[in-house]
């Protein structure tokens, strides 16, 4: 791999993990269109570090406002709204990491056929689009969700192990089934984003360290940071006016171009 080829998957990933197209489908199409050499797993945990980098930069105060209210709540002996924020956050985290932890090894292997995250993101497409569909109309903060949505929101996130799912996407999709606005589904989404990026960077951070080439290493993850900031604010902004439906055309699209790609291969 060449620094520049660090960089671009950088910027995938730092787009991808956000917007609701799937940045590990990206990943494992991009290199195998292009001809690139794949990804080691220590370059993949630093895109992921850079991610976290960058929802942790984009929530650094309501992250701060949780915290502090859930230690005012601790210290009271009462349920404060941050309190019951943060643990919604920690009940949508488990369903993921659960499955992460039974499911991992095969997120790595099995999962990783191009013709399984071209039949993904177009499914995740007719979701995605049937869910926007659902949207009411207006802006609407994340004060609205209930113990049932965050348990059903979370238990979406795990099915983005499986690559072309996106994280966001089903996510997003799930909470806009259940009638929650669009910019309100997004903010909650990239919150219960924060615990499951840090617990899986972070478990695989010995990896980073005994594999790691630093000279891809830190371009990459410096790509996923700045492009991951950038994509969040991009999207809350974008939803606050619009739809979704543009997302679930790209991921057609995007399957299109894999299955036509399969074909004209032969494989």
């Amino acid at each position: 791999m060449t620094v520049w080829q660090a960089v671009w998957l950088g910027i995938v990933q730092g787009l991808g993990e956000f917007l609701p197209i799937s940045s590990s489908g990206h990943l494992i199409v991009f290199p195998w269109l292009l001809g690139w050499p794949v990804q080691s797993l220590a370059f993949d945990v630093a895109l992921h570090l850079g991610t976290l980098v960058a929802v942790l930069a984009a929530f650094a105060g309501d992250w701060w406002r949780l915290l502090g209210g859930g230690l005012r709540a601790l210290r009271e002996r009462r349920v404060t709204p941050e309190a019951r924020m943060l643990g919604l956050l920690v009940l949508g985290s488990i369903p993921a990491g659960v499955a992460g932890l039974l499911l991992d090894e095969w997120a790595e292997t099995v999962f990783r056929a191009p013709a399984l995250v071209a039949t993904t993101m177009a499914l995740m497409g007719a979701v995605l689009y049937a869910a926007d569909r659902r949207a009411p109309a207006g802006e609407g903060v994340a004060t609205g969700i209930s113990l049932r949505d965050a348990l059903l929101i979370g238990s979406a996130q795990a099915l983005a192990l499986v690559p072309g799912v996106s994280r966001s996407g089903a996510t997003i999709s799930t909470a806009l089934f259940l009638g929650h606005r669009r910019q309100e589904a997004a903010r909650f989404s990239f919150l219960l984003a924060t615990p499951i990026t840090a617990a899986a960077a972070l478990l695989k951070v010995p990896h980073l360290f005994r594999d790691a080439d630093l000279s891809l290493v830190v371009p990459g993850m410096v790509a996923a940071a700045v492009f991951g900031l950038l994509s969040i604010r991009v999207l809350l902004a974008y939803v606050r006016t619009r739809d979704y439906r543009p997302f679930a055309w790209y991921r057609w699209a995007f399957a299109a171009v894999v299955f036509a790609v399969l074909l004209v291969r032969g494989r």
